[in-house]
């Protein structure tokens, strides 16, 4: 009983002392968050790269290949490829971006998307027939 005491009252302690510090944080400190998914089925996988596939279309690129779609200053990406039947979206809204995709293999599918300001992401994948979606928002 009395660790459990000890224990709930530092890890109090150790709230109140992280709390304390993120509000001694300057105001201009940024970041980025990002959330991403791949599917280890082989079936979702499939489900989520024709999924990028048509958005692609949707938005007036192709829907095999590399396709780059920059909104704002300062923002810089590539895609690299080894194989065939790839395809590598990236969308950039806002300023200060930076994006890269690697795929080697065949039959890969990439979404990058980054909004806000001043993220940095990447996508590698290596292998035959991954699909990824990376999300990351910068503040």
């Amino acid at each position: 009983m009395t660790t459990k005491i000890v224990k709930t009252a530092l890890a109090s302690l150790l709230a109140v002392t992280m709390g304390a510090i993120a509000l001694t944080a300057p105001a201009y400190a940024g970041g980025q968050v990002s959330l991403s998914y791949t599917p280890t089925d082989p079936d979702e996988a499939q489900a989520l790269g024709t999924g990028l596939q048509l958005f692609s279309l949707f938005q007036g690129m192709s829907a095999n290949g590399g396709n780059i779609s920059q909104n704002g200053f300062g923002n810089a990406a590539g895609i690299g490829q080894n194989g065939s039947g790839n395809h590598g979206l990236i969308m950039q809204e806002g300023n200060g971006h930076e994006g890269s995709i690697q795929q080697n293999g065949n039959n890969n599918n990439c979404g990058l998307f980054q909004f806000g300001q001043n993220t940095n992401a990447q996508c590698d994948q290596n292998g035959n027939g991954q699909s990824s979606v990376t999300t990351v928002f910068g503040f």
